[in-house]
């Protein structure tokens, strides 16, 4: 169309301006704060920023929230607001008078806990700007409305910075910024924690799928294509298929030119097989295969090539399983072994449905090697687990000897959806509900609204909630009398690149229990391609009944189970007419 008969926005713009342009597949939506956590200094009327006013200045000063500075000696005029869930975005902070006539300073502070928005950068807690800033000054002048940060966050610290200074606000909405896209998947049981658990997993990724899947929404902000597994499962369980997936493979097998390993790890790259394969039989679309072919007949050779006479993997670059493992090495070699197996099935896979058989066939040479070499996983449930699921110890004796000891105890976040899947194998699934009761609602006990980088159940010990603020983590004398006792848990653990308030407490990997709970409880399980066949098996354990829905490409399937009397158990699926449903 010629610029003359456009009738859009964009009609007085130059072709070659539009067409270099973008289009964001985001959208906005302000929120209020939900209550003041904190306050010191002179603060006056902060009620007000509770309030639901318009999001435009004006003229006029009607009862405005007043920070005030009075000399250099005093306390400075400072509010801490929780906006009640953790949010990806920032805030628009309007004010409608400041004292200096050229714009105040103020400090603003994002928080994922409440202690996080009160600290200072660095220290052993360990507070950071890494990835996007959430520790910021900036001028605030008269009449304004500013658009301030772009983190994860649910809290929200503001400082008037300067002595002798006044600012008048008028609100401070947050600004969240998501894809707006629908929940297809669905799930609900007759336990109300477990309802929360799939909801707070899904609304944990979610966040997340941004342009790209990130891995975090205040730090790793990156496409992490190991991590992505997790979440790409937990997506074909909510939302269905998403160009977010597609995206971020693309844009991963591009930045990693072979021999490059992806994420400078070889075992992101089996990760990025494994992920492929998941998602051609989720979509069906051979022509998603056709865009990967020349890349995984490259990755293949290449980890074909790293496997010794006696079957062993040899990769020495990345050999990475999940942080609680980090530095392990024994385990981390039972890990990635299985690893490798899990990916040379997948390409087999994958080969086979593109017509190279030969490739395919190396493929199977490959994973009987493989498997001929003995690996050791020592007290790892990850690498146990793993090596349940492609087959190399079976799942009962695993099970009894190591995956079901001590419960939530030796959870990891990121595994934890294999963890379940092996127990799940060995009929455990009674003990995989009590976990995730445990694990995922150890963190929503401690006020999680998002699902965390990592956590370990006796991190719960005499630990304060994440929306309180431990004597520890706040400022001297600003504590409740009796709280020094109390443990900061985002700013006293984590190890590795997430100590401290480093720690993301919103990472898409944890994410697991929300596809277990759809493929287990509700008992979805996909057959063939394209979703074109479904089983239904439901395992309910202690629960009286199930029901949710599963996103196909041809729509949803919907399904109902119900414990009669007998124990035995009633169920209803309704599903698209191209999905043959078995039992």
């Amino acid at each position: 169309m010629a610029q003359r008969d456009r009738k859009d926005i964009f009609r007085v713009m130059d072709e070659d301006i539009l067409k270099a342009g973008k289009e964001d597949v985001r959208t906005r939506r302000f929120l209020l704060p939900k209550r003041i956590l904190w306050m010191k200094g002179h603060v006056e009327n902060s009620d007000t920023l509770l309030e639901n006013r318009e999001m435009q200045i004006s003229l006029a000063a009607h009862r405005p929230c007043i920070l005030k500075n009075e000399g250099q000696a005093q306390e400075k005029a400072s509010i801490l607001l929780d906006y009640g869930v953790e949010i990806h975005g920032g805030i628009r902070l309007l004010a409608w008078m400041d004292s200096t006539g050229r714009g105040a300073k103020v400090r603003i502070r994002f928080g994922e806990s409440a202690a996080e928005a009160m600290s200072e950068p660095g220290g052993e807690t360990n507070a950071t700007n890494d990835h996007a800033r959430r520790d910021m000054t900036v001028e605030v002048g008269m009449m304004s409305m500013n658009q301030i940060g772009e983190s994860g966050f649910r809290f929200v610290r503001i400082d008037l910075e300067e002595p002798e200074a006044i600012i008048a606000l008028k609100t401070v909405w947050a600004v969240l910024i998501y894809k707006d896209v629908p929940y297809r998947g669905s799930f609900a049981c007759s336990d109300g924690l477990l309802n929360r658990i799939w909801d707070v997993g899904a609304y944990t990724v979610h966040l997340n799928m941004q342009e790209y899947i990130w891995d975090g929404i205040k730090r790793d902000r990156l496409v992490w294509v190991g991590d992505m597994h997790p979440e790409v499962t937990t997506i074909k369980a909510v939302f269905g298929e998403d160009s977010s997936v597609d995206d971020s493979l693309d844009f991963i097998r591009k930045e990693t030119p072979l021999p490059g390993w992806m994420n400078g790890m070889a075992s992101y790259s089996m990760w990025y097989s494994i992920i492929t394969w998941d998602w051609y039989q989720y979509t069906g679309k051979k022509e998603f295969l056709e865009k990967q072919r020349e890349y995984l007949k490259g990755l293949s050779e290449q980890l074909s090539a790293h496997i010794d006479e006696k079957g062993q993997d040899t990769v020495k670059e990345g050999r990475f399983l999940d942080w609680p493992s980090e530095g392990k090495l024994g385990i981390v070699d039972a890990g990635v072994q299985a690893l490798h197996i899990w990916a040379a099935g997948s390409l087999e896979k994958i080969f086979t449905v593109l017509g190279e058989e030969a490739l395919a066939g190396k493929c199977r040479e490959d994973i009987e090697r493989l498997k001929g070499f003995e690996t050791d996983y020592e007290d790892s449930k990850q690498a146990a687990a793993l090596s349940v699921m492609t087959g190399q110890k079976g799942a009962a004796e695993v099970n009894e000897a190591l995956l079901k000891q001590g419960g939530a105890k030796g959870m990891s976040t990121f595994m934890g959806y294999y963890i379940l899947t092996a127990r799940a194998m060995a009929g455990d699934y009674q003990g995989c509900l009590d976990c995730i009761r445990d694990y995922w609602g150890g963190m929503l006990q401690l006020g999680a609204t998002t699902f965390w980088e990592d956590f370990d159940v006796d991190w719960m010990e005499n630990a304060a909630r994440i929306d309180e603020l431990p004597q520890a983590a706040a400022e001297a004398g600003q504590s409740a009398e009796g709280e020094l006792a109390r443990v900061d848990v985002h700013g006293t653990y984590g190890g590795f690149c997430y100590q401290g308030y480093r720690h993301s407490l919103c990472h898409g990997w944890a994410s697991g229990a929300t596809p277990w709970l759809s493929e287990n409880v509700l008992g979805v399980r996909i057959l063939e391609s394209g979703c074109r066949k479904v089983k239904i098996e439901p395992h309910l354990g202690d629960l009286e009944w199930a029901k949710g829905t599963y996103p196909t490409p041809y729509g949803e399937i919907s399904v109902s189970h119900v414990r009669q009397s007998d124990g035995t158990i009633a169920t209803e699926v309704d599903a698209p007419k191209e999905v043959e449903i078995c039992s």
